[in-house]
Order: C-alpha cells, then sequence, then structure tokens
C-alpha cells in the first residue's frame, strides 16, 4: 500500500498529493508517469510524475479532479493509501546538451513541465518558461516556475492575470526577441501543444511534445495509447510519452481523447452521487 504523506490543493479542482513510493522515487525522472489504482475495485489511471525526493522516498503527483476515479482520489487524505502505485514509467524527456529552452505549460500541464523546466535549470541550461491559464483563479506553480526559469511569460485567456493572450502569443514574442532556443518543449492541452508546434514550425525550432492519451496497461499491449507520428503508429507508454511535435498527428489525436467523453461523463456523474449518499 502507498501512503499519502501530503495533499495539497492548488487550486479548486487541482490536488496535489506527495506519495510514499520508495522504489519508484529511487528511479523517477522528469517526463516519466506512474499508474495508480485507488482501490482494489479502481481502474487504472496513468498522471505524469510531477517531483519525487529521493532521500524521502516520495512521488508527487498533481491531478485535476474530472473524472470518476479522480474524485475517488481526491476523497482519500493525508495517511490513507493508494492500492496500487506503479513505475516509472515511459521514456525520461531528453535534456544533456541542452543549453537555451523554452517551456511551454497549459493548465494542468504546467505540473508536468515543471520538474522538466527544474531538471534543466539545475544542468546549467538558460530556461524560459511560458505558462497559461485560463484565470487568476487556477494559476498553479508560478512560484516554483520563477524559481527556475531566467524569463517567465504568465499568460491568461481573460487577462485576470500575468498578460492577456495564449502561450503562442507569448512564445512567438521570446522568438521575435532574437531568442533562439535549441529546443522547445510543450506540455498541455492537445490543442495547445498543436498550435505551439504550428508557432514553431515557421522559425524551424525542434519541438517536444508530452502525449497523454487514453491508457490501460502502459506496457503497450493494449493499444489504447496508439498514435499517429510521422506517419507510423507508435504508442506512448512505451515509444514516449515525448515525441517531436512536427510529426505528431494531432487531429487524429484529438478525435481519439473525445471517444470516451460520455462514458466518463457517466462514470464522473455516478462517482459524485456515490460521495453524496456518503455524506448523507
Amino acid at each position: 500500500m502507498y501512503r499519502i504523506v501530503t495533499k495539497k490543493p492548488l487550486n479548486a479542482t487541482v490536488t496535489l498529493m506527495e506519495i510514499e513510493a520508495p522504489m519508484v522515487a529511487k528511479k523517477a525522472e522528469p517526463g516519466q508517469f506512474i499508474i495508480l489504482r485507488v482501490d482494489e475495485e479502481g481502474e487504472r489511471i496513468p498522471l505524469t510524475i510531477a517531483g519525487y525526493d529521493r532521500e524521502k522516498g516520495t512521488v508527487t503527483i498533481i491531478f485535476q479532479v474530472v473524472g470518476a476515479t479522480t474524485v475517488k482520489l481526491n476523497a482519500k487524505n493525508e495517511g490513507e493509501c493508494l492500492q496500487d502505485f506503479v513505475g516509472p514509467l515511459g521514456n525520461a524527456t531528453e535534456t544533456k546538451g541542452l543549453k537555451k529552452v523554452a517551456v511551454v505549460g497549459g493548465g494542468v500541464g504546467c505540473a508536468i513541465a515543471l520538474p522538466v523546466a527544474q531538471k534543466l535549470h539545475a544542468e546549467g541550461c538558460e530556461v524560459h518558461s511560458v505558462i497559461g491559464f485560463r484565470s487568476k483563479e487556477i494559476v498553479i506553480l508560478e512560484d516554483e516556475f520563477r524559481a527556475c526559469s531566467s524569463k517567465l511569460k504568465l499568460m491568461t485567456d481573460d487577462g485576470t492575470y500575468g498578460e492577456k493572450g495564449l502561450v503562442t502569443d507569448a512564445l512567438e514574442a521570446l522568438i521575435k526577441e532574437g531568442n533562439q532556443y535549441d529546443e522547445v518543449i510543450a506540455i498541455g492541452p492537445l490543442v495547445m501543444m498543436k498550435f505551439v508546434t504550428l508557432t514553431t514550425k515557421k522559425y524551424d525550432i525542434p519541438t517536444v511534445v508530452s502525449m497523454s492519451p487514453i491508457m490501460v496497461d502502459g506496457t503497450g499491449m493494449c493499444g489504447g495509447c496508439r498514435l499517429t507520428v510521422g506517419g507510423e503508429t507508435k504508442f506512448a507508454c512505451v515509444d514516449g510519452p515525448d515525441f517531436d511535435g512536427f510529426k505528431v498527428d494531432f487531429d487524429e489525436a484529438i478525435s481519439r481523447g473525445a471517444i470516451y467523453k460520455e462514458f466518463e461523463r457517466h462514470a464522473y456523474d455516478e462517482a459524485c452521487n456515490l460521495f453524496k449518499k456518503e455524506v448523507k
């Protein structure tokens, strides 16, 4: 069993948990993920590693409460345990040799982008971070990004905090200022990553995106996480989750990601109703 050491809300719908999992913490690297089950009857869900402490033997996850399993996960408190916490899975983000990088995070994707930015900074790379949110109320991890970035651009769609606009606006402005990036790393919603790659392609800047499609087993056997990359079928769990953004078929990925939305909504409603009954 895997004990919840820390639980902290980051905003109204996003929660940080630090999980006691020494064997996972021992080998975890930025860009990798874990698969967890809340209880014996629970489904398996993948969550990208948001941080780790090898000395304490803990792994940090940050998740948005959007589905049935994240509702159940968020109902757990410090001191309680998770049934399964398997990892690290997938390939770590490549950072060696990079001297100047723009890290672009969108929404909860910032939780995945942060450890990448921190590792690049620790390795002596000049990091420019661009993080975007819909509004001030859902901004997360600003101080953490500021600590590991030479430049930080914080964007909100409605202009209630930081600068008004999209992450692509800020990224293109940085490029036009004369910043020459070895690479851009984009992590966030599929639509955001698609338009980041369309922006960087104009300037021929290598771009890496982190893909998180529907996933079940994490070994490539179920095929649920398949993607088309460079005209070939790839599996995010074993071939990724990082891929060359210029080669990803984003339109296909977006279409596939919408297949189970009605089922997810039904499961979410059932979970919410269950907890309401338990509270009564």
